[in-house]
């Protein structure tokens, strides 16, 4: 990911992972963002917290997964710090980009001047059927 999204890392003040909520973090025991996050070489930065559970996306058409994530995210105060720089959010996986749009709104909600994204994965040709 390092390599491949160098382009993406450039010039960025720091990485912000995706968050789990809190109950779906203890059920599977680790954040897998959060650790694909800390291999990247820049500061990790928990600026957004999940504020309520959402149903897994894996099984949800493109409409419901917009739906399913609105609303879902929230600021942290380490956000305030990142106001007028560049953030990179990262995840493991990007299907329709609904989780990552979501956090990233309220990023620049916070006053961040530029979010990218950089993921483990990307599903080519989604058509919201399994």
């Amino acid at each position: 990911m390092r390599m491949r999204g160098a382009d993406l890392l450039e010039g960025a003040a720091c990485v912000v992972p995706i968050p789990l909520h809190a109950s779906r973090r203890r059920q599977r025991g680790f954040n897998q963002a959060q650790d694909l996050a800390a291999l990247l070489q820049l500061p990790v930065v928990p600026a957004v917290r999940r504020i309520r559970a959402t149903a897994t996306q894996t099984d949800l058409p493109a409409a419901q997964r917009h739906r399913n994530v609105r609303d879902a995210f929230a600021v942290t105060r380490a956000a305030t710090s990142l106001a007028g720089t560049v953030v990179v959010l990262v995840d493991d996986v990007s299907t329709t980009g609904a989780t990552l749009e979501a956090a990233a709104r309220v990023l620049k909600e916070a006053g961040v001047k530029e979010v990218r994204a950089l993921t483990a994965a990307r599903v080519v040709g989604y058509h919201g059927r399994r």
